[in-house]
């Protein structure tokens, strides 16, 4: 970008946050491309932007891009637009239904998911970013509550876990564990039914209203419970950014979008997954990552970690373990299919770290403490830090924005 010289500090009261114009929202994407795009060309990176903008869950104002500028500014000085301004510091933020569990009670709320916060390098060490979540904290609390209030907003943060929790976005244990991207053999699973994109609305619609369930069954004297909804608005945002990068890296889209064991409504356990290209060698599995976005156990309210009965007539290993080996066993079959090296679950259970053991003796979950961590703000008054007042419930993968 060169130097730039004459800007105010990151507490000037000339500075705002603002929503850029096309022209200068493409010109701020083409600084965090470097950062962003990942396997992409430059070019397919802002056309993977555009596709996104136009998904169900990012339409109609459902994502919201802003930028911090200098209002006394007459001119960004590296654009020829004369009526362009020039970002100090970016991000998006993508609206969210929620569910907080207060006092006994549910309630629908908005929330927001913070998403590509980027200051260019040579505008760094001046305070941009820090102002930038200071008014996008601030902003969030009564932006789009004209029907439901916000109580809350997430983000994952790549920095560590000190920076965003200066502004009010606390951290959350953050932890995963991953099995590799080829397929195991594990005699006596139960067999696995893959699921295609016409088959998850319907048990996304399931999967809400048992998140909704297991909020009203908390006692009334439980502390207060949050959860992120995993509606199919959100599970075809993952899906639409995993299709965009497949047909550019492949030449054609994945069809398998997870995998259901059992039959029988009420008692099955299925997931959903979505596959992350960061090598931009298709014929190279290093560094790509099969991601479950949400794995569900129909019946979880009504049953133990463990069954003592295997389920759907599987023999040998037993019950809800093996049923969640089986789906990450064919989570390994499409990841090794598509040049992914592991397959990776947020937030595992003791079921599923059982689960993964059986697939690979090595797996043990990882606590991040650097990348991908959950943090949210609470923007009620509170005295204790948010993590030891609040449950964030199912911080799994398909949250991440």
């Amino acid at each position: 970008m060169g130097s730039i010289l004459n800007l105010p500090d990151g507490s000037s009261p000339t500075l705002a946050l603002v929503q850029p114009t096309d022209e200068e929202k493409l010109f701020q994407f083409k600084l965090n491309a470097v950062e962003w795009r990942g396997a992409l060309s430059m070019e397919a990176y802002l056309r993977r932007e555009e596709v996104l903008s136009q998904q169900s869950l990012t339409q109609d104002g459902g994502i919201s891009y802003w930028i911090l500028v200098d209002t006394s500014a007459k001119q960004n000085p590296l654009d020829p637009a004369p009526s362009a301004r020039l970002p100090l510091a970016s991000c998006e933020t993508y609206r969210k239904k929620a569910l907080v569990c207060r006092d006994g009670q549910v309630q629908e709320t908005v929330s927001h998911g913070v998403g590509s916060v980027f200051c260019a390098p040579n505008l760094r060490k001046r305070g941009y970013a820090q102002r930038l979540m200071q008014e996008v904290g601030k902003m969030l609390q009564t932006y789009q509550t004209t029907e439901k209030e916000c109580l809350f907003t997430v983000l994952y943060s790549d920095i560590g876990k000190k920076f965003y929790a200066g502004f009010g976005w606390e951290p959350f244990h953050s932890a995963h564990i991953s099995v590799p991207g080829k397929v195991s053999k594990v005699a006596d699973l139960p067999p696995v039914r893959p699921l295609f994109d016409e088959d998850l609305e319907e048990l996304c619609e399931i999967d809400v209203a048992l998140v909704r369930k297991s909020l009203e069954s908390r006692p009334k004297n439980s502390r207060t419970a949050v959860a992120l909804v995993p509606d199919i608005e959100t599970i075809r945002w993952h899906h639409a950014r995993e299709d965009f990068v497949g047909m550019e890296l492949h030449g054609k889209c994945p069809k398998i979008k997870g995998a259901i064991v059992g039959s029988e409504v009420g008692k099955r356990i299925w997931c959903y997954w979505t596959r992350v290209w960061y090598n931009s060698d298709p014929t190279e599995a290093k560094g790509n990552t099969l991601h479950i976005l949400r794995l569900v156990v129909e019946d979880q309210l009504h049953k133990s970690c463990e069954e003592t009965t295997g389920t759907n007539g599987a023999s040998g290993h037993q019950g809800e373990t093996a049923a969640i080996a089986a789906l990450m066993a064919a989570a390994q079959q499409e990841a090794e299919e598509w040049k992914l090296e592991e397959v990776e679950t947020w937030t595992p259970s003791a079921a599923t770290v059982a689960a993964a053991q059986m697939l690979d003796a090595e797996a043990k979950v990882i606590n991040r403490d650097m990348e991908s961590i959950a943090s949210l703000k609470w923007y009620p008054q509170h005295e204790k830090p948010v993590a030891e007042s609040i449950d964030w419930m199912h911080m799994e993968k398909f949250v991440w924005c």
